[in-house]
């Protein structure tokens, strides 16, 4: 019993690897419109969305990567 749970965790921190890897990826590529451009130059930041995918594609790659290395 005990395997299977060290094999569905290691499943899990991988899911959530590739996870954070896309949605960093996603908020990356949200950066690049026009609307984040022009907001990046008047204000100096990014904007929420972008900053929201990029914490949680940190979190999540976090995560996943202790979940991987514990199992």
């Amino acid at each position: 019993m005990a395997n299977g749970s060290s094999s569905s965790t290691r499943i899990l921190g991988i899911v959530l690897v590739a996870a954070g890897v896309g949605l960093a990826f996603w908020g990356y590529h949200l950066s690049d419109t026009v609307g984040s451009r022009i907001s990046h130059a008047f204000t100096g930041s990014y904007t929420d969305k972008e900053m929201t995918f990029y914490l949680a594609g940190a979190a999540s790659f976090f995560v996943g990567l202790f979940l991987v290395m514990k199992s």
